[in-house]
């Protein structure tokens, strides 16, 4: 049997010392890099709206995450604006029907305060309107037609309030990703959520 020397055990003790250091710095960094797709950004614009609609943080920042990652200049090829990719038609609907005294233009949709406290508004009627979050925002996806066609169909509802499948591809894929983005934002910065 060999024996172990005082520079094998040093050896050891090293290589087990630089394999930790690179376990907490490979930790350290992951958890940076989740924190820097996920950011907390345009935070004051966000709460306002959140608070005015009462619409939780969390799902305002997974439909932003999803619909335009933070780019207040992202345009759809649909033509939806701003961070939160709206469409021109639904931000005069919403100035007609809900804010009579204010009147912009759709080159406001690019201002974040602006873009943010209409989309809120939308998801918040869109909330009330279906009561499922998950059916709502398949409406704000696919549009409150399309899923107030899907609701009547047995084929995609059993009860007429809920889907139990959305037809729209798309729209199943962005349904899905706002609930993960959602439940990523709860866990980093609103676990009381």
């Amino acid at each position: 049997m060999k024996k172990i020397t005082v520079k094998t055990v040093g050896i050891l003790v090293a290589v087990l010392v630089i394999i930790a250091g690179v376990s907490v710095g490979l930790r350290f960094l992951n958890q940076k890099l989740l924190y820097d797709s996920y950011p907390l950004a345009y935070e004051a614009e966000i709460a306002a709206a959140a608070e005015k609609y009462h619409v939780d943080k969390p799902l305002i920042y997974g439909v932003i995450k999803t619909e335009s990652n933070f780019d207040p200049k992202a345009v759809s090829s649909a033509g939806a604006v701003g961070l939160m990719q709206l469409m021109p038609d639904t931000f005069t609907w919403l100035q007609t029907y809900y804010k009579e005294d204010t009147q912009h233009t759709v080159d406001d949709l690019y201002d974040p305060a602006v873009n943010i406290d209409y989309g809120v508004e939308l998801l918040s009627i869109l909330l009330e309107k279906y009561e499922s979050e998950e059916t709502a925002l398949c409406a704000y996806n696919g549009g409150a037609g399309h899923v107030d066609e899907w609701l009547k169909d047995p084929q995609y509802s059993d009860d007429g309030k809920t889907l139990k499948t959305v037809p729209f591809g798309e729209t199943d894929r962005y349904r899905r990703l706002v609930a993960q983005h959602k439940s990523i934002y709860t866990k980093l910065y609103f676990p009381e959520s």
